[in-house]
């Protein structure tokens, strides 16, 4: 980290907010969806993914040039694995608040999701740890971290909002599970008994395979581009030596 990068308190607000809004995206899109299409659940889900794509993509762009927008505890975590050997990307310290940041965010974005559609907070009762599932969890969370570093790896990370978006998009319909491929969105859609919740039995398991993902995705990573951890700051904000050729 430099000293030219916000400090980390203006850091973990951006994390705050950021999952904050992409859990109440997510779950107010599936709420509002469930209620326009009740009896057709392919449209449900095209509108709810329709919604996190558009909305993910914004939040990336506002919040990335404070914090990176990782919104994702396995991002930090990837983040902090990657850099620590360089001196390069998320400290310790950092990662603990940013992690901390983005479960408190992800409740209160369920929250205020339930709160905007009048439906009540309560846990959710939709079991969804199968299998098929949860090898989905894996893929899902392997993709978006071999992405998001990549990008970082090959100085295109100014490409990192369209092509998350349009990842996740994606991967709602090529995954059995919808994609989650992430920790603290999957903690705060307990949250909501709703199109997009998830029972806590179910949340275990999930957390338990996308950090497994996120193990694949840094493997297949660093096979493919070896000195990816060089790059790790830039998956916090763009590195001053870089953004200054620009």
């Amino acid at each position: 980290m430099t000293s030219l990068q916000p400090p980390l308190w203006r850091r973990a607000i951006a994390e705050f907010l950021g999952t904050a809004l992409l859990v109440a995206i997510v779950v107010g899109s599936g709420i509002a969806a469930a209620q326009l299409s009740p009896n057709d659940v392919g449209l449900q889900l095209l509108q709810n993914s329709t919604a996190t794509v558009l909305g993910l993509t914004v939040l990336i762009l506002v919040f990335g040039p404070v914090s990176g927008a990782h919104f994702n505890p396995v991002v930090s975590l990837a983040d902090w694995f990657l850099g620590r050997r360089s001196g390069s990307g998320l400290s310790l310290p950092d990662l603990g608040l940013y992690i901390l940041a983005q479960i408190a965010g992800a409740i209160g974005g369920s929250v205020l999701a339930n709160a905007m559609f009048e439906v009540g907070t309560s846990i959710s009762t939709k079991e969804r740890a199968t299998a098929g599932h949860l090898l989905a969890e894996v893929v899902a969370t392997a993709g978006l971290i071999l992405l998001i570093f990549s990008l970082a790896a090959t100085k295109r990370g100014a490409l990192a909002a369209p092509a998350v978006g349009a990842y996740i998009g994606a991967a709602y319909w090529f995954t059995s599970s919808t994609s989650f491929a992430n920790p603290a969105v999957t903690i705060g859609r307990i949250f909501s008994d709703t199109f997009a919740g998830i029972a806590p039995g179910s949340v275990p398991p999930f957390i338990a395979v996308q950090l497994l993902g996120a193990a694949v995705g840094v493997g297949l990573l660093l096979t493919l581009f070896p000195h990816a951890g060089r790059a790790a700051d830039d998956v916090i904000i763009p590195h001053p030596a870089e953004a200054a050729k620009k």
